[in-house]
């Protein structure tokens, strides 16, 4: 590496917004830009993205990083990119134009397609062979919908003309001109198509679903050189691609949770809570899901992760949505000043329930209202909201593993909320302690570039930078925590029955 080369990009393409992020040597954020992009929902349960409008987005902070760090391209050693994950896209590989829109992680629209494979009884032999539950979530399902919606899909994607990918797949392929079309492991283990124990695609899944396997991606390492961008992207510059994976995997790596048994949970627009599960593939007996974490070399670290499908937007609902709040900040003001005794629980099943109840059908509730219930109350009940599914996560994990959790490494936007954070250490028992530096996904795919191009020579290296953030001790009596916890459980069960009440409803 020439010594002109001092600076690491990462590139962290999440649900709602695109950001560019350069580090120096010492981990230091030297210059970082951020753009939204529209949000789609076609039909209830439905969540779309342009994917072109990524592509734009992302050529805009990449631009705008530079501009503002005042850094020339060529000063660029690496580059990282993470992703939001699931998220598919098929486009045309000649024209390179998508054939539909983007199918969002959140979306449910292909419920229909899982409820079919598990009423043919295919659930338990698809967790055993990808580790995930039969679910919408992820993929597969997606590029199913995807094919049966557009005509002439099915058949142009036979004939290789389609190419699928996640959005690091996509990204990579504009980025190269479209000579690379490649997902690493950590997230190819999401499109509910690879096999844990092999490490490639599951021919009997694809088969099963239909899908070609000649419109799938090469499968990478998470930190390789993959090969460089087209100097036009880069003012000029060709700059190698040298790290990958999806978000929730990149904040356990960039929290530095690199040790077996080591716990993060990132609140982002869901909540994701990843165990490091160390080199042995073990799968979950409780709902949770069995993933890769990421690999180096030929060193396959695999992870255990429960998915909170609404965290931090339910409270851009509580902001835009209904206009209680001006800003995610004040929600914090108003519940500290919540006089209540939180009796008011809502379920933000906006999508359907997450781990580990798995439950497409349900849809958001809110239960204990009064006629004096206030403004303050309802956003505090948002931010508990967020604790209590988390806690359901966390509960799981010692139930799957034996191991109790001492401590929960927390990064992400909502996780600058004092009152959020130790309610979620009062709900779980459970010390909490905020990353020094909240952007743990962006660090994460910068460290995994950094490590492909020697920036930094190994882990231990890395470890030498991080810091310290806040702690968060429980304070809450156990007979409290207890009490509260139950009425959330009960708020749950009433919102699932209710959910398929109404779906049988709907069926006569």
């Amino acid at each position: 590496m020439s010594e002109e080369k001092k600076y690491i990009m990462a590139i962290d393409q999440g649900t709602t917004s695109s950001r560019a992020v350069i580090y120096d040597k010492s981990g230091n954020t030297i210059a970082s830009s951020q753009k939204e992009f529209e949000q789609i929902f076609p039909k209830s349960g439905w969540v779309e993205h342009n994917a072109n409008d990524i592509w734009i987005s992302v050529q805009s902070v990449i631009a705008g990083a530079f501009i503002q760090g005042n850094i020339n391209p060529k000063s660029i050693a690496g580059i990282g990119i993470t992703n939001q994950r699931e998220t598919t896209v098929i486009w045309d590989k000649e024209t390179g134009k998508p054939i539909y829109n983007a199918i969002v992680w959140q979306s449910r629209q292909s419920a229909p397609i899982i409820d079919s494979l598990r009423e043919k009884g295919h659930e338990e032999m698809i967790r055993q062979k990808t580790g995930l539950v039969l679910d919408p979530y992820f993929s597969a399902s997606k590029i199913r919908w995807i094919l049966d919606r557009v005509d002439g899909a099915q058949e142009r994607a036979e004939n290789g003309e389609l190419l699928f990918g996640t959005i690091e797949t996509w990204l990579v392929w504009k980025l190269t001109g479209g000579e690379r079309h490649i997902t690493d492991y950590s997230n190819a283990s999401r499109t509910m198509l690879l096999n844990l124990e092999s490490l490639e695609w599951d021919e009997e899944i694809l088969d099963l679903l239909d899908i070609p396997k000649v419109m799938l991606p090469e499968l990478v390492s998470n930190s390789e050189n993959y090969g460089e961008t087209k100097s036009y992207h880069f003012f000029g510059h060709e700059v190698p691609i040298t790290g990958l994976a999806g978000d929730q995997q990149a904040a356990l790596f960039g929290q530095l949770a690199t040790e077996k048994g080591m716990v993060k949970s990132t609140y982002g627009t869901g909540s994701f809570i990843v165990m490091n599960a160390g080199q042995e593939l073990q799968f979950s007996k409780n709902n949770l899901l069995t993933t890769v974490g990421y690999v180096i070399g030929d060193q396959v670290t695999y992870a255990l992760e429960g998915s909170v499908f609404i965290a931090g937007s339910a409270i851009q609902w509580v902001r835009d949505g209904l206009d209680m709040i001006q800003d995610a900040a004040e929600s914090e003001d108003l519940a500290n000043k919540s006089e209540n005794e939180d009796e008011v629980y809502i379920v933000p099943a906006f999508t359907g329930l997450g781990a580990p109840y798995w439950d497409s059908n349900a849809r958001g509730s809110i239960f204990g209202l009064t006629r004096g219930t206030n403004r303050a109350d309802f956003v505090k009940a948002t931010l508990q909201s967020i604790a209590y599914q988390v806690r359901d996560v966390t509960d799981t994990m010692v139930r799957d593993t034996g191991v109790e959790i001492p401590l929960l490494k927390v990064d992400g936007g909502a996780a600058m909320n004092d009152y959020l954070m130790q309610f979620q250490s009062d709900i779980t028992g459970i010390e909490i302690e905020r990353a020094a530096n909240l952007e743990t996904t962006a660090l994460g795919a910068a460290y995994l570039a950094g490590l492909a191009v020697g920036f930094w020579k190994d882990i231990d290296e890395i470890k030498t930078m991080q810091k310290d953030g806040k702690a968060y001790q429980p304070q809450m009596n156990e007979s409290r925590k207890e009490m509260l916890y139950r009425g959330w459980k009960q708020a749950v069960k009433a919102t699932q029955v209710y959910a398929e009440t109404n779906r049988e409803d709907s069926e006569e």
